[in-house]
């Protein structure tokens, strides 16, 4: 059996990841109380009905249920159900335009006086123990309902049952760096396009910015040097049973430097891995590079979203 645990802060799209699941074959469970998952379990896999299950537990359990819910893992890992934990969060800003604009109440808020500013710290210091076991974060914050959906389509429609999948992200320091990234490099020391009027229009994806980098031996030596690190560590990372990886590259802006550096890096790993997730975070781009694809410029990829004033919904 193949269990999929959702999780996350309220308002950050949980609903619309277990439809997503659900919609991949997964029967679909939402608040389920945290003390029913290892009998839930049991149960399903002595009647042999279901194979994929997906569930979301939230803070609306009780504080209890929530505080055992490592060692009920734990537990169910222990058998020969194969368990992901995915984590949606969004920033705390974001979260309280969205209950401003659904005029919605906070679960927390129900049976409190807690403002709302209040409620949404005191749920991410509830949730923590899940949030630290997280196999994969998801950052909804700049997400549509139909990129999450893709997200959630993406990560696990296609994953192979025994490797990590791993997804590259260029973004721009200036908009913070990605709350999903498991690892971040910081390649603002490369020379830059932006300052040249004739190459600021352009992204890394364009051939005026491409020759421009590739002139530079110190792009080569930044791209090789994150490539070495790259093949050498995520052997190890998924050896230790990890089953997503989100490597971050950023650039001041987000357009140009590490756009190319993402693409060229994830042309050089497809070889050897066969898929790679890619996602341009400032331009709006998610795609997936595979090995029958020649390069990042022929792939198709999917329409540019606004990033701002877009969000996956309410739950």
């Amino acid at each position: 059996m193949q269990l999929v645990i959702i999780s996350g802060r309220s308002g950050s799209g949980k609903s619309i990841a277990l439809q997503a699941l659900e919609d991949l074959g997964y029967y679909a469970i939402d608040n389920l109380p945290a003390m029913l998952l290892g009998s839930l379990v049991e149960e399903l896999g002595q009647q042999g009905e279901r194979t994929h299950l997906a569930v979301s537990i939230d803070a609306r359990n009780l504080p209890t249920a929530l505080e055992r819910f490592p060692a009920l893992l734990q537990d169910i890992k222990s058998g020969s159900t194969r368990v992901q934990v995915i984590y949606l969060t969004t920033d705390a800003r974001t979260l309280l335009e969205r209950y401003s604009a659904t005029r919605r109440r906070h679960p927390l808020t129900r049976d409190s006086d807690m403002t709302l500013e209040e409620a949404i710290s005191q749920e991410e210091q509830t949730l923590f123990g899940i949030r630290e076991l997280a196999d994969l974060m998801i950052d909804t914050s700049r997400l549509t309902v139909h990129d999450l959906r893709r997200r959630i389509t993406d990560q696990l429609g296609h994953q192979r049952q025994s490797q990590l999948t791993l997804t590259l992200e260029s973004f721009g320091y200036k908009r913070g760096v990605p709350l999903d990234a498991d690892i971040v490099f910081d390649i603002r020391c490369l020379p830059n396009p932006y300052w040249d009027p004739t190459l600021r229009p352009h992204t890394g994806r364009d051939s005026e910015i491409i020759g421009f980098l590739e002139t530079y031996s110190v792009v080569g030596d930044m791209r090789q040097d994150i490539l070495d690190w790259l093949e050498k560590w995520l052997p190890a990372y998924q050896n230790s049973q990890r089953s997503y990886m989100t490597v971050a590259i950023g650039c001041t802006g987000g357009q140009h430097r590490s756009v190319y550096m993402v693409d060229r890096l994830a042309e050089d790993l497809v070889a050897s891995r066969g898929g790679v997730q890619v996602r341009h975070r400032e331009l709006g781009l998610h795609f997936s590079l595979n090995d029958t694809m020649d390069s990042p410029a022929a792939i198709d990829t999917t329409s540019p979203t606004s990033r701002q004033g877009r969000t996956p919904g309410r739950e």
